[in-house]
């Protein structure tokens, strides 16, 4: 860029669990800038994640962040052209990146199932990413697959 570096704007953490993170992950799932709303559907989807998980010590949060950590891809592949040929090169992922990769695949496919609620959804594609299984793992395998299959073109890396 010519301008130098963006510096990231701050956060706020959120009001119950006072977790940046947490924000982060309501940032993504807003629509339309309704952010109460967005609020009110994490958490009703947390409290359905604790009444559905009571046999466990692990509290509906640390249930969650471990969902967010199972769906979080390690590489990827990004397209590089070299000598009038594309190549699939697979790269490591940045933090941050990795972070609103895991974010948007579970807010993807939790819209994407079949349910009464936004958060009922939402609580049933945390239990599945918890459990290794369900729509945001098997992208997240996927990745992890073509990365693989991909591994001869790593010396291309940019």
């Amino acid at each position: 860029m010519r301008k130098g570096v963006i510096k990231p704007r701050k956060r706020f953490p959120d009001p119950k669990f006072h977790s940046e993170r947490v924000t982060r992950f309501v940032n993504d799932m807003m629509l339309n800038g309704k952010k109460t709303i967005a609020f009110n559907i994490f958490y009703d989807a947390l409290d359905i994640v604790d009444k559905r998980k009571k046999d466990t010590e692990k509290s509906a949060l640390e249930i969650w962040e471990e969902a967010l950590e199972n769906i979080t891809p390690k590489v990827e592949v990004k397209s590089r052209r070299i000598g009038g040929a594309n190549f699939q090169v697979p790269v490591e992922i940045r933090p941050d990146r990795k972070i609103s990769i895991s974010n948007k695949a579970i807010i993807e496919y939790a819209r994407k199932r079949n349910g009464k609620s936004m958060a009922e959804k939402l609580a049933a594609e945390i239990l599945a990413a918890y459990n290794n299984e369900g729509g945001a793992f098997k992208r997240k395998e996927d990745i992890h697959r073509m990365a693989e299959a991909n591994k001869a073109f790593s010396h291309f890396r940019f």
